[in-house]
Formats: C-alpha cells, structure tokens, sequence
C-alpha cells in the first residue's frame, strides 16, 4: 500500500531566442540547455523506461519553447554549437598534455571528460532522437513514461494584461501549438510565473480561461494554499541565475495545506500546491543540494575554451580560490543527496498518513534548467530519486494527472491574486522599472482585437497574413522575460531592445494594415525573424469569440 503520492513537476522555459543575439544573451542559452539539460533529461527518461521503470515526470514545455526546438534554424545552429565546443575540449586537450602549452594533468583529464561528453551529446541528438528533441519527449508520452504540460503562448505574465481577449489567445494558442507538437490535448497548464488573477468586479479570473481551453489542473505556490508568510528571503537558482527574494508579506492562514488538490470554486480545474520543503531542499542556492561544494561551479570558465574546469568549493569562495572538479567525487556525493532525498519525502509522507490515517501529495515543482545547466549533477540526481523511491519506499511516484484521477479533490479553494515573485504578488513585473512597458502592451492588445474584427482580415489573403504577424509580435511584446530580466537586472539592455523590437514591428505591421497598404517585402523580413505558431489562429483574438461566463 502506498503511504503517498509524489508529483515532480518540470517547468521548462526559455525566452524567445531565435535569430536574436547569440552570447552572453540569445540562441547560445538555448544551445546550453539543449546540450545539459533537455538531451540528458530524455537519456533518462529513455534509460529509465528501457529498465522497466516509467520515470512519471510531469514535464512542463511552454509553447514558446517547443517552437524553438521544432525550428530548424536552431537544430543547425545547435550542431555547431557543439561542434565548436567538441573543437575547444581538443585544444584544452592539447594544451593541458604533459607535451603541452600549459600542462596540468587535472584539467587534462577534466578536457577528455568534456570532449567525450559532448561528443555523446552529439551522437545522441543525431542518432537517438534523429534532431527532434519534442518528438522524444513526445515519444515517451505516448509510452506513458511521463506527462508533458503547456502554458501560455509565449509566458506571458497573465493577471496584468488588461484584454480578456489576450488571455484566451494566449492559453488557447499554447494548446493549438500542444496539439500540433503533440497530437492530443493538454491537461495540464503552467501558470506563467505563477501568476493567478481571481475574479475581480466584471473580469473573470483566470480559471475560466483554462477551463475553456480544456485544461483540468495547473499549479501554484505553498502560501496561496496556506495563507501565511508569501516568502522567506531566500536565495534561490534558475534560468537566470540567482535570485533574490526582496521582501516578504503576510496573509491569513487558510488552514489548509498542500497534501492534497483542490477545485477552484467556479471551473472544475484542479490546483496543486508546491511542498515548500521539499521544494526548498533543491532549489535554494544558500541550504539546497546544488550548493554542495563538490559539484560543478557554474559561474567560472576556462579563459580560452570557455569550459567549466572548478567546482563550487564553498558558496563564500571567491572564483579565483575556486578547487579543480572532480566528476567522480561529484557522482558520490549526488548518490548521498539522492538517499538524503528520497528519505525526507518519505518521512513527510509518513508523517502525514500517521497524523491524517489518509495518504498525501507532495508535489514538488522546479524550472527544467536547473537540473544539468545550473545543476550540472542535477539530471543524474534526479534518475537516482525516481529509481530509489521505486526500489526502496511505499512512496507513489505519478504524473500529476494520474494523481488526479485516482484522488479527485474534495475540497474547493477560492485563491488570492498571486505569483511566484517577491511578496507573492506582482512587483517583479510591474514597477519603475516596467511601468513604462505596459501602456505598450495595453495598447497593442486593443490593437490587435481591433485588427482581429476587421472585414478585410479573412478576405484579403495579404492583409491576413499581415494580422497574423501581428498576433505573433502582440504575443511575443506581451512576454514575461522582458520585465523580469529588467527587474532582476540580468539582461536589462537585452530585455529592453527585444522588447522595443517586437513593439516596433507591431507598429508597423499595424500601420500597414490600417492604411491598406501592405508592404510584403518588409512583412517579409518581420515573418523570418518570428516565424512561431504557424498554426496561428486570428479567431482567438477576436473579441467575438469570447464566450459567456460559465460555471460548473
């Protein structure tokens, strides 16, 4: 008998990239990614199935991502991507040989181990998944090895768009482009950031809009089901690298807590809230097994091939004290935080059944990218969980529709306006920092609803596909990236000319369209820049089609 249920969710994501710069921002994060973590991640999966043993990830891949790794010009830039890093390891090779410029038998073992990883990284994109990473995830769903979520077209950061109409496009572009990569319908969505708008005078909240894209579950936060402290300042790691929570707030406690789901109180949609502590034990950067001092230091480089040679040593270790990486050591003590894991989740569990008589949900939910590009060791740790919680524990380990089915909720929950963010609310994405982008984006919405109603539009075939560029550049200017990197301070000069790029190719391509005169050339050259969401639908973004409210 099963003491519980064990959720491991994925989120997986990455800006728009393509043909948009290349380092230190820009199609190279999606060549990293690809490299340390989506092809071992799918090894995995694939090696765990070949065992016998379903891995039961839920595997969140937002739209904006799949259409990246689908495009061609990103598959060829991705080979020589890896070609020049299989070229660095040689010369480090050569360099750090006894023979050699610089000789240091540690890094010359440390070039053999990257030239041979990469080299397997090579082979298996070509060979194993034939240059198509979506058709192996994809594969595997069909295997029923692990469940593969979506999200909003382009991440958008959905409580502060101000058109309904812009919602439902966002939400029901991303399942059109699920179907496409996928052939079957989504169940499960990632709420961009977290980010929950509830109903709130004559606008809906925003489980109406999943409903009506035929979602049945998505997640949230540990405090929007408990109430409480919103967020510790913490430190913790992901796609952009360090992130500090600013400030903390405080709500009233529910009562309630996150072992188990629940219904929202209008729509039949399920929401599952993270377990802070066991999300906690991986994610944050100061207490959380990425921290260990002998894994892989991300941050320090060889200053010719670009190559990670140190690991971490301690977290108070300046770069130039950093130790030399040791992979074997690094692969022990993955081993041990794998059983210290896999433990924690059983006791909480037990815990639970013994204070409760009913089995519970840990659901625990993390950006893809931490595990093998900030984590390198993470891919590795993850496989020894899921194996170990098979061989050595009562724990269930289950795709969270599974979960879903065999244990409806029983309770409803009416949530608090809500994300991820510093304070649990918005500030990340709109402050003096931002406010200047969302008049922007506001008027680019009405806009495009505008265009989307127009008589010509389905009529005239240039004009048609003028306003669907448009709705591509409106999706692309409304995503959450471009103030979430000005906030955070990352990428703020990137972050403000993408967003400025795609504002002022919505402009123009607005003109053209109003004014009747559509310059094919320069939609042109727009249309080979963003080129996502072939399958782009303008009836998704026509006031019209917006259905009345409907409750269950």
């Amino acid at each position: 008998m099963s003491i519980g249920s064990f959720v491991f969710m994925l989120h997986s994501h990455l800006p728009y990239y393509r043909k948009a710069g290349m380092w230190p921002f820009g199609e190279e994060s999606v060549y990293e990614c690809m490299a340390e973590t989506y092809i071992p991640l799918l090894n995995a999966i694939a090696e765990l199935y070949n065992e016998g043993l379903n891995a039961n990830l839920t595997i969140g891949l937002t739209p904006v991502l799949c259409e990246q790794l689908a495009d061609e010009h990103i598959k060829d830039g991705f080979e020589t991507y890896l070609q020049a890093r299989i070229k660095a390891a040689r010369q480090d090779e050569g360099r750090y040989t006894n023979r050699g410029s610089d000789p240091n038998p540690e890094l010359h073992h440390l070039s053999r181990f990257y030239l041979n990883w990469f080299l397997s990284i090579e082979k298996d994109f070509k060979e194993k998944w034939n240059r198509d990473i979506l058709a192996g995830f994809k594969k595997y769903q069909d295997l029923g090895a692990i469940e593969i979520t979506t999200s909003a077209a382009t991440h958008c950061f959905s409580p502060l768009l101000e058109e309904d109409v812009s919602l439902q496009a966002q939400f029901q572009t991303g399942v059109d482009n699920y179907r496409k990569h996928f052939g079957r319908a989504p169940k499960g969505f990632w709420l961009p950031e977290c980010a929950y708008r509830p109903s709130k005078e004559e606008r809906a909240g925003i489980e109406k809009f999943l409903h009506e894209a035929g979602i049945e579950y998505f997640f949230t936060e540990s405090f929007v089901i408990k109430g409480g402290e919103t967020a510790e300042v913490r430190r913790v790691v992901g796609p952009y690298g360090s992130v500090q929570y600013l400030s903390s707030a405080t709500t009233t406690n529910t009562g309630l807590d996150t072992y188990e789901a629940f219904w929202l109180k209008d729509y039949q949609v399920a929401v599952m809230g993270r377990h802070e502590e066991a999300g906690y034990k991986v994610w944050s950067a100061d207490h959380g097994y990425p921290g260990d001092g002998n894994y892989r230091e991300f941050h320090k480089k060889d200053d010719q091939s670009g190559l990670h040679y140190w690991r971490l040593t301690s977290k108070s270790t300046d770069l130039g004290a950093k130790e030399i990486y040791n992979p074997e050591a690094a692969e022990s003590r993955m081993k041990e935080n794998s059983d210290h894991y896999v433990g924690f989740v059983q006791d909480c569990l037990t815990e639970h059944l013994k204070a409760t008589g009913k089995p519970g949900l840990i659901m625990v939910s993390f950006d893809t990218e931490l595990f093998g590009h900030w984590w390198f060791e993470g891919v590795s740790w993850l496989k020894e969980v899921i194996k170990k919680l098979k061989t050595y524990t009562a724990v269930k380990m289950t795709r969270a529709s599974d979960y879903l089915a065999e244990n409806p909720p029983e309770k409803t929950i009416e949530l608090k306006e809500s994300s991820w963010g510093s304070g649990g609310h918005f500030q990340v994405w709109q402050n003096s920092e931002t406010d200047w982008m969302w008049p922007h984006i506001h008027r680019a919405e009405k806009q495009m609803a505008e265009v989307a109603d127009l008589p010509t539009v389905n009529h005239d075939k240039l004009i048609t596909r003028a306003a669907r560029q448009l709705a591509r550049e409106m999706l692309l200017l409304s995503s959450s990236d471009w103030p979430f990197l000005i906030t955070t301070g990352q990428a703020k000069d990137y972050a403000t000319e993408r967003f400025n790029d795609h504002r002022e190719r919505f402009e123009s391509i607005y003109k053209m369209i109003k004014g009747g005169n559509v310059d094919e050339a320069a939609l042109q050259d727009i249309e080979d820049k963003d080129n996502c969401f072939e399958e782009i639908d303008l009836h998704h973004f026509s006031r019209k089609s917006l259905p009345k409210t409907i409750t269950v």
